[in-house]
């Protein structure tokens, strides 16, 4: 047999790694206190900016609390706020799109003008706009990059409906004299779940990049809770005596991305019939 035989397929490959790296995140947010060594939060000053050890196996911060649980409780919160967010902007954005898409007229015009007002703003900085104005927590994380990204989710429904509507089913279903609701809920919405699922996919990702954005800047999950962002901006005063300090939050990050572009890609190559093969 051939080595290039042996090869998974890229669509499987991706399946796999991205896979094992968002369920090794899903497993750290929902068992991280039965995971984690130490209390994130407990300080320790005798044993601040300590090296990888037995006692602490990725090594403490300034206060001297363990970095390997501040990291797994930092993987809780990432995933808690990229889920609500992701749920937020794909609960409201369906709804606008859906009717936006299937209703056409007047509708499509004034979803379309309030959708694009919100486009105009980058992502990130409306969220920070809402975050200055409203505070930082958890919930109006939650709700600012939900409205960021929410177009985005507007758009894709949209364009789905308008292409999904013109199908001969769906003529048929109110040939059958279904009202119009019941067609958006039977034949409509169905076909645009796999669209939305890459799309959801690859937002997990734009969340958690952008909380982790919003926490270095200090406009995220207020300290001392720990997230991978507010670890990045607390080790930077210590970059060059302690450099994992920085070093290990980039490196959940970027391997977290990694993961969850794959499964995204993967995602993507099983829905798209262009893909296929």
């Amino acid at each position: 047999m051939s080595a290039i035989s042996l090869r998974l397929p890229r669509r499987s490959a991706n399946a796999v790694v991205g896979g094992f790296i968002v369920g090794l995140l899903v497993l750290l947010a929902l068992f991280g206190p039965q995971i984690a060594p130490h209390n994130p939060m407990g300080l320790d000053l005798m044993a601040k900016l300590q090296l990888p050890s037995s006692a602490h196996l990725l090594g403490t911060d300034d206060f001297g609390r363990d970095i390997l649980s501040r990291l797994i409780y930092g993987a809780r919160t990432s995933v808690w706020i990229s889920f609500a967010t992701v749920a937020f902007a794909m609960f409201f954005g369906m709804i606008f799109g859906v009717l936006a898409g299937y209703a056409r007229g007047w509708t499509d015009r004034i979803v379309m003008t309030f959708n694009d007002a919100l486009l105009a703003f980058p992502g990130l900085l409306l969220a920070l706009g809402i975050m200055a104005i409203f505070g930082a927590s958890r919930d109006m994380i939650v709700i600012a990059l939900g409205l960021a990204y929410m177009p985005a989710v507007v758009r894709v429904a949209r364009s789905s409906v308008m292409s999904i509507r013109e199908r001969e089913y769906i003529e048929a279903s109110r040939v059958m004299g279904n009202s119009e609701f019941i067609t958006m809920a039977r034949h409509v919405l169905p076909n645009c779940i796999a669209p939305m699922t890459v799309l959801a996919t690859t937002m997990f990702g734009w969340v958690i990049l952008s909380e982790s954005a919003l926490s270095f800047l200090g406009l995220g999950v207020p300290p001392p809770a720990p997230t991978w962002g507010n670890m990045l901006a607390a080790g930077r005063p210590f970059i060059t005596q302690a450099p994992h300090l920085i070093v290990l939050p980039g490196i959940c990050i970027s391997i977290t991305l990694l993961g969850i572009n794959m499964l995204g890609d993967a995602f993507r190559d099983w829905f798209d019939p262009k893909m296929q093969g």
